[in-house]
């Protein structure tokens, strides 16, 4: 598989789910498709480095108390209209609450992906398509109403954490979160209350 992501514009009258169904289903190797701005992005497989570190951030949730941290669900944001606005597929991730019998029902409904209300806090961690994580998947959060992001910036070594989401119009486009707390990587990443300070080391080679 290509190290580059790759890119599909996705036609007004095609259902999202079913074209990434569609997409996963034709490929010779497992991969995970997401939707974001109107745009199908196959990422490229994650290396080792990622995956450990990622699973070592959600750790640290989990060691602060946080039960209902994770990694591997895909989530759906919707437009006011009902339409899908997102398909999401975070590196970790904050829940508010467990999946409920109406959450179910929701990811049935939905082929397999919750809704995007049960995310509190969501974290990305970039590969070569760092210029995803730092754009258009900043702004989908935000547009979702996320409240917290996190993203780890291995290509420009440095850690942010994003808060609170703004929504200056009906355009998720120009949504964005209105303070960001930077530090370089190996730095402790403070996060707002109630959530630990992060230590941003795992990424460091």
């Amino acid at each position: 598989m290509s190290a580059e992501p790759i890119l599909e514009p996705v036609m007004t009258h095609v259902d999202p789910i079913d074209l990434l169904i569609a997409i996963e289903a034709a490929s010779p190797v497992p991969i995970r498709p997401e939707y974001v701005e109107g745009t199908v992005i196959v990422p490229p497989q994650p290396n080792d480095m990622h995956d450990d570190g990622a699973f070592q951030l959600a750790v640290q949730f989990f060691d602060a108390g946080f039960d209902l941290a994770g990694m591997g669900n895909g989530y759906r944001a919707a437009h006011k209209d009902g339409s899908t606005m997102a398909l999401l597929i975070p590196d970790f991730y904050v829940r508010r609450r467990q999946a409920s019998e109406l959450d179910e029902s929701y990811r049935k409904v939905h082929k397999g992906w919750y809704p995007a209300d049960m995310i509190a806090l969501v974290g990305e961690v970039t590969s070569t398509n760092h210029w995803a994580d730092t754009g258009p998947k900043l702004r989908t959060y935000a547009a979702a109403g996320i409240p917290g992001y996190v993203l780890v910036d291995r290509d420009a070594k440095t850690a942010h954490c994003h808060t609170p989401p703004v929504l200056p119009g009906d355009d998720p486009t120009g949504a964005r979160y209105d303070d960001e707390t930077k530090v370089g990587l190996g730095e402790p990443l403070p996060l707002p209350a109630p959530y630990p300070t992060l230590d941003t080391a795992p990424f460091l080679p």
